[in-house]
């Protein structure tokens, strides 16, 4: 029968030219997506360019050379053991790098003994690992803001196709509806690309990070340790105690207000005239 044939040929004809129209290829693909989904893929680009971007910073960064170099902590201890502490201070500033920056805050309370030397250490080891930490934390928020930016793109090129299918009045396709889904969907797609890799590095950043801050704590533990066998020679006057001559200040003005103050004499009081009586004569 040639009418069935006839139209079997028009729907293959339809159908192919359907398929010429929609967008073929990677980048007809990202630049369906109209105007919204144009911008989301800009702002997309951008968060993969500040993560490639920390990627190098942290590649520059976390090298072990830039945070523990070779031979200091040696020299330190070394000049610890002879007696020369200022050999100690003079080697680490050569040298500037993180174990540089912890010994040298113990190198600053060295007068007052192991304790205050090790609370020093502690404290500088915090503060090193927290700088180190502040710019791999950036990773972490691009790897969950991509998705969601994303997902935006998504809902957006949804809500446009359903839209669409709501103006005709049910008369655009199932063809129409999910090609403004798989469209929109794109968005999606190339959040998940970004996101995926950095939250990767960030993972791989942070455990760089405490391996080499491990290492820096057991270094300046073992340059500074000539110290414990040295006795404090000054005692840190807690903050909250005067100072001698404060004190001194003080109880000299304390004497001056016990001294007598001189008063002038009391004036002599009036004396009343005495009271004359009633005379005989009245």
């Amino acid at each position: 029968m040639p009418l069935p044939k006839l139209n079997i040929q028009m729907f293959l004809l339809s159908q192919t030219a359907v398929a010429n129209d929609s967008p073929t290829g990677f980048f007809g693909i990202l630049l369906s997506g109209g105007l919204v989904g144009i911008l989301i893929l800009l702002v997309l680009a951008g968060l993969s360019i500040t993560a490639a971007y920390l990627l190098f910073d942290q590649v520059m960064t976390l090298r072990r050379k830039e945070v523990l170099p070779d031979g200091i902590s040696d020299t330190v201890r070394q000049a610890l053991l002879t007696g020369r502490p200022a050999e100690a201070d003079a080697a680490c500033r050569r040298l500037p790098s993180v174990l540089s920056v912890v010994l040298l805050s113990g190198l600053s309370e060295f007068e007052f003994g192991w304790r205050e030397v090790e609370k020093a250490v502690e404290d500088s080891l915090a503060q090193q690992s927290a700088r180190l930490m502040r710019r791999i934390e950036y990773l972490s928020v691009i790897g969950n803001i991509a998705p969601m930016v994303g997902l935006l793109g998504t809902v957006t090129g949804m809500i446009f196709a359903f839209q669409q299918v709501a103006a005709t009045r049910g008369a655009a396709g199932a063809g129409d509806l999910a090609e403004g889904i798989y469209q929109a969907l794109v968005t999606t797609v190339c959040g998940l690309v970004v996101a995926i890799p950095s939250l990767a590095i960030y993972a791989v950043c942070r455990n760089r990070v405490d391996s080499l801050i491990a290492e820096v704590a057991y270094q300046s533990q073992h340059a500074l340790a000539p110290i414990k066998r040295r006795p404090a020679t000054r005692a840190r006057q807690p903050a909250n105690t005067p100072t001698a001559a404060a004190t001194k200040g003080i109880t000299g003005n304390a004497k001056q207000s016990r001294k007598p103050i001189d008063r002038p004499p009391p004036a002599p009081s009036a004396k009343k005239p005495p009271q004359q009586g009633n005379s005989p004569d009245e």
